[in-house]
Parts: structure tokens; C-alpha cells; sequence
């Protein structure tokens, strides 16, 4: 079992034990939710509980390549993060890390910071380093056209982790795969807990970066789907780009607050780091942090986030990229580009992660993928 999924079985039998006690989707419904006579909106309710249920299943065996072209050695890839404060990015560097040493390469990770600028600089500085692959790490490849034209002419394969809203190959700009989850998965199950959580009675706050495509993208996407339901109401959209989370959280939730009051009852933003910085100032309001707002984080999943959701902190769920196995994915998939294979064509399937589920764990990958990996490897 993978040392991320301890106490599993308690987790599971937590999960009958709510289902037998008549516990909403989602765990810990208020108790004025359970005792309405309908719920807010009946189909899309029915729908979105259904959902939300498959989507908290504890195990999730591996269901990735179990074949491929084995490992070559003494390869480089440079990993460029978007910024190394956005857990997500640095949690799949983490990963890529602990793969390359698997297979015998050299990964170097350097900080966009978060700006454009920066982004551009740590490109170029890639190229410098001629390494045999680079990975473009939670930002648009249009952010440095130059450099991306210049790593394919010389023959460099970039592969992106949230490069792109869709996974897969990219012809323009070329990526020999975009690894990441599907985003109207993460999008329409983030929205579908607040549906079923809420019985179809919420006031939402939603938070984005309308900066990076990728994450306004998904939060629109989110939008969408709380529109399904004519009881839940989005009390604002509220666009604060990930690298001024930490300093302008604090006043955005002051003002929230003071204008929606009782009104505000979830939250979802594009990743978990929003309500890292907006804990502070709930806490501050004499906001018990089990109860309302209740906040789902659609992305990312670090591991901060996990000890939110587990001690129940501010944070209610979250749906976690397997940040660590998206870490070997890269490395397996620059194993196939340099070798003339296809990419994988492999997506992580979407999953919900709480207090009752978690089993106390920090991250969340598929069982098996570690073991997967090296057996195609010929490690």
C-alpha cells in the first residue's frame, strides 16, 4: 500500500458508517441543509450527490501505462516553475526529482517567480544550459514564444504540466504532452460538492487567476456548472493571480465578509494556496474553521492543504492532482520522446479528498504508479 494511503480502512469504514446514518455527499452537511424537505434544485442535486460519491472512493488502483520503452541514462531536463510558492508546481518538481534519480538523468528546477518577465528569464536560461528536455510548469507557453521556437528548433521536447487547459500532445506551441488532469473533471466535481454538500443551498464565493488561461479556464468552468442549479447563488468572482494571494487575501475576505455576512457559505478557488492565506483573516472574523464558509480547493492538492481539509482548519476538501506521480509521468514521458516513442496518452482520474476519506494522509496519488513506473523502466 502506497504510505500516503495509511488508515485507509478507517477512512472506508468512517464512510459506511456516514452513508449509514444518512450523511449528505461530502460529510458534515449543517444540519438546516439535511432537514430541508427539497433540496435547492432536485436533478441537478441527484446528479451532482452521484458524482461526488464515485469521486470520493478511497482506492484508486493504478490504471496507467504498464508498458513502454525503457529507461535511457544520463539524460538533463530543466523544469521551469511558473513559482515555487504555488505548492502544485513545486510538489510535481518534487516528483520529477525523485524519478530522474530513478533513471539516472539530472533535473534542475528554476523559478519563474511568477512573472512574466521572470518566466521568460528562466527560459532562456534553460536553453543556456542545452539539457535534453525541459518542462514548462504551470504557465502558458505563450508567455515565451521566442523560447519555445527556439527549444523545438533545436529538437528540445517540452512537456508542460498545466501548460494547457487539455492533456496530451500541443501542435502550437509544440508539446510533446501537457500532463494534467482533465480540467472540466476537476472544474464540474469542485462545483458538483458544493451542490450535493449544500443540498443545493449555497452562496458561493469563487476565486481565480484570470492571468494564467489555465486557471481561468477551470474557474469559468466552475461557474458554469454551479449554474446547473438554480438554488446556488455566486455571490462573487473574484479574481486574485496566484503570486498576490499572500498579501491581498487578508483584505478580499475582510471585504466578502462585510458584504455578504451569513450569505457566504462555500468557496471554490483554482488551487488550494487561496485559502492557505484566507484562513488568517476567517480566523481573525471568529470564523470556526468547521464550519462555514466551507472551502474546496479545485487543484493541486499539496500538502498543506491536507492538513486544512484533515484538521478540519478552513479548508473542507480538495481535489488533488496526484502531484507526485504527474512527477514520474514527466519523466516517463521524456523517456518516450527521447526514444521515439508516443506519449502515453494517460490522465489521472479525478478524486475528492476530506477529513472522512483521507485517511490522514498528505497527498493523494493512484496505488501502484511508483511500481508501474520502474517495471517499464527496467529499474
Amino acid at each position: 500500500m502506497h504510505p500516503t494511503r495509511k488508515a485507509v480502512v478507517t477512512a472506508a469504514a468512517l464512510l459506511v458508517m456516514a452513508t449509514a446514518a444518512g450523511c449528505e455527499s461530502g460529510g458534515g452537511a449543517t444540519a438546516s441543509h439535511r432537514s430541508s424537505a427539497k433540496p435547492g434544485c432536485p436533478t441537478a442535486f441527484s446528479r451532482a450527490e452521484q458524482a461526488v460519491k464515485k469521486a470520493e472512493a478511497v482506492n484508486a488502483p493504478w490504471k496507467g501505462p504498464t508498458t513502454g520503452p525503457k529507461a535511457v541514462h544520463g539524460k538533463t531536463v530543466v523544469y521551469i516553475a511558473q513559482t515555487l510558492t504555488n505548492p502544485g508546481v513545486a510538489g510535481v518538481a518534487q516528483g520529477v526529482q525523485e524519478a530522474a534519480k530513478i533513471v539516472g538523468w539530472h533535473a534542475r528546477t528554476l523559478n519563474g517567480q511568477g512573472t512574466p518577465a521572470g518566466l521568460r528569464a528562466a527560459f532562456k536560461q534553460a536553453l543556456h544550459l542545452k539539457p535534453d528536455g525541459i518542462v514548462i510548469s504551470g504557465f502558458d507557453p505563450g508567455v515565451a514564444p521566442d523560447e519555445v521556437k527556439k527549444a523545438n528548433a533545436a529538437g528540445i521536447p517540452l512537456i508542460g504540466w498545466h501548460a494547457n487547459p487539455a492533456p496530451g500532445p500541443m501542435d502550437d506551441p509544440k508539446l510533446f504532452s501537457n500532463v494534467t488532469s482533465r480540467v472540466e473533471d476537476v472544474a464540474k466535481i469542485s462545483a458538483d460538492w458544493i451542490i450535493a454538500r449544500s443540498h443545493g443551498r449555497a452562496g458561493v464565493v469563487l476565486f481565480t487567476d484570470a492571468t494564467v488561461p489555465f486557471a481561468k479556464h477551470k474557474s469559468d468552468l466552475i461557474k458554469k456548472e454551479l449554474a446547473t442549479c438554480s438554488g446556488t447563488k455566486l455571490l462573487s468572482y473574484t479574481n486574485m493571480p496566484i503570486p498576490q494571494v499572500n498579501r491581498r487575501s487578508i483584505g478580499e475576505v475582510r471585504s466578502l465578509m462585510s458584504r455578504f455576512g451569513r450569505k457566504w457559505t462555500y468557496s471554490a478557488a483554482i488551487n488550494d494556496l487561496y485559502f492557505q492565506h484566507a484562513a488568517p483573516a476567517l480566523r481573525a472574523a471568529g470564523k470556526d474553521g468547521a464550519g462555514a464558509p466551507f472551502n474546496i480547493g479545485a487543484g493541486d492538492g499539496d500538502p498543506s492543504a491536507f492538513q486544512r481539509v484533515n484538521g478540519k482548519e478552513f479548508q473542507a476538501a480538495t481535489v488533488p492532482e496526484p502531484l507526485s506521480e504527474q512527477g514520474w509521468q514527466i519523466v516517463d514521458e521524456f523517456n518516450r520522446a527521447f526514444t521515439g516513442a508516443k506519449d502515453s496518452g494517460y490522465v489521472a482520474p479525478v478524486h475528492i479528498a476530506t477529513a472522512a476519506n483521507s485517511g490522514g494522509a498528505l497527498s493523494w496519488d493512484s496505488e501502484g504508479y511508483r511500481q508501474a513506473y520502474r517495471k517499464i523502466w527496467g529499474d
